[in-house]
């Protein structure tokens, strides 16, 4: 922006605002630290500031560098400045977490995210810096610091000086994970195939040694996790080039990937991410680590989902008869042959479809007898894309006992749990004859004996399985004569 003679973007580097701008001796470009100067007193010096022309560029450019740890009086303070900035100063905010930042600033400055810088770029530039200082350094070795540094160029340098100031100008790759205190990939590959041959002896091995060196365990926690998930990623997609190995990395890992299987690997990433907050908080990591590597080495050989329905359906096969047992849900039966065969009418009990039905109404049995006193009364109509239809029952009063939102929302939740999915219930018109159902055991109802009953009270003490007593029907009796007494002149 201060260039005098560079094209658009494109710095010249040899004007004198250039040069004053890389010796860092530029008086219209200031560096501000956010950290440090955060309060409303700072920025307050500094809109005063701002008022002063430029001494030789074309702005004056101030870079606040972690803006976000600005407080709110000063980014308030800030803001007046920056909704009518003077023509003649730019503000350039550096941050790690934007969010932080209020929406008020937010909104009147351009933003630009940047994106890590991959890795061999990084290996590459590092490169070029111990070429010309002449450190001795192999290209492994700075791929670990590399991908110590994750993604940030800064961090990278800073590693590579703090490794080269304790070695001097030769450097080797044990050096390098000894002094940054880095897992190298050779050992957490040695976990990881421990794990997948079920070895529980020689991972306790490996963490005792990684203990016994003082590496940080939360770290070897989350190396071990990355690995599995390469691993999850080379055998979904063994040509890659989203991970960063060696040649003989990458044959190691899609060996390991071949011999695991997808879904045991998917088993064992998900059981390490599900245990990561116990090893987070945990005061002794190393407990935890090891029940969790005994865990998933007793893992027994995993089955994928459509093996066992291979299986299932050579067992069926075997069987007497050939007869169906859809073991993988007990509702099965009845959704099936529903769809095949449309509505239910005139079953057999012995149709898997009027067996179906009879499982739930057993199941509802345990659950609410008034319902299934109401529901056995009624039939199935069809069972086709998880929407159960039900014909309401003939009889008066329990033909309506479904229209209750309350009744309705408790029927789906029994649905829900016996066929252990989503179901739609919808309840139609009762146009065929009920569906003869015999009760479960135990579930007779005492029939009141009383003849002079009226047919929906009958209805009421069948579905609730009540009983007239005598007591208050006496008392009944008692009132309509007292009735008819002060009728009487």
């Amino acid at each position: 922006m201060n260039c005098a003679s560079g094209g658009e973007g494109v710095p010249c580097n040899r004007c004198p605002s250039c040069t004053e701008i890389i010796n860092g001796s530029s008086v219209d470009v200031q560096e501000i630290d956010g950290a440090s100067n955060r309060g409303i007193d700072e920025i307050r010096e500094l809109r005063e500031n701002v008022r002063y022309m430029p001494a030789s560029g074309k702005y004056r450019i101030y870079i606040i560098d972690e803006v976000h740890m600005l407080t709110l009086p000063a980014f308030n303070a800030l803001l007046k400045t920056l909704e009518e900035p003077p023509s003649h100063v730019k503000f350039i905010f550096a941050t790690t977490e934007p969010h932080k930042v209020p929406v008020t600033i937010l909104s009147r400055c351009q933003r630009f995210d940047f994106k890590r810088i991959p890795p061999a770029k990084i290996v590459e530039h590092l490169e070029k810096i111990t070429k010309g200082e002449g450190i001795e350094i192999s290209k492994s070795a700075l791929a670990l610091i590399a991908k110590q540094s994750e993604g940030s160029m800064r961090d990278a340098e800073s590693l590579l000086d703090q490794v080269v100031s304790s070695t001097g100008i030769k450097v080797e790759d044990a050096d390098v994970t000894e002094i940054l205190g880095i897992i190298d990939r050779e050992t957490v590959s040695q976990v990881s195939q421990a794990i997948i041959e079920g070895s529980t002896r020689k991972c306790l091995e490996l963490i005792d040694r990684l203990y016994n060196y003082g590496y940080d365990i939360k770290e070897f926690y989350r190396n071990l996790m990355d690995q599995f998930r390469n691993l999850l990623i080379f055998k979904i997609a063994p040509e890659s080039d989203i991970i960063d190995m060696s040649g003989s990395e990458r044959e190691e890992a899609v060996r390991q990937a071949h011999m695991a299987g997808r879904e045991k690997l998917q088993t064992i990433l998900n059981f390490l991410i599900h245990r990561e907050q116990d090893l987070r908080f945990a005061s002794h990591p190393r407990l935890i680590l090891e029940t969790t590597v005994i865990k998933l080495c007793l893992l027994e050989d995993f089955l994928s989902f459509q093996e066992l329905l291979t299986r299932i359906e050579s067992l069926e096969k075997k069987l007497p008869g050939n007869l169906p047992t859809h073991a993988e849900n007990p509702g099965r039966a009845l959704e099936a042959d529903s769809a095949d065969n449309g509505p239910l009418e005139d079953k057999d009990m012995t149709d898997p479809i009027s067996s179906g039905w009879e499982d739930f109404l057993n199941f509802l049995s345990s659950k609410s007898k008034p319902m299934y006193n109401i529901l056995k009364d009624c039939r199935p109509v069809s069972f086709k894309e998880s929407t159960l239809q039900i014909s309401k029952s003939q009889q008066s009063f329990s033909s309506t006992y479904l229209d209750d939102p309350e009744v309705f929302r408790q029927l789906n939740t029994y649905c829900r749990d016996f066929w252990r999915r989503n179901i739609r219930i919808k309840i139609v018109a009762n146009q065929q004859r009920p569906l003869p159902v015999t009760p479960p055991p135990g579930s007779e109802v005492p029939k009141a004996d009383s003849s002079d009953l009226s047919a929906p009270v009958q209805e009421i003490l069948k579905m609730f399985q009540g009983e007239i007593e005598k007591a208050k029907a006496g008392n009944h009796a008692t009132a309509k004569r007292s009735e008819q007494e002060e009728d009487s002149p």
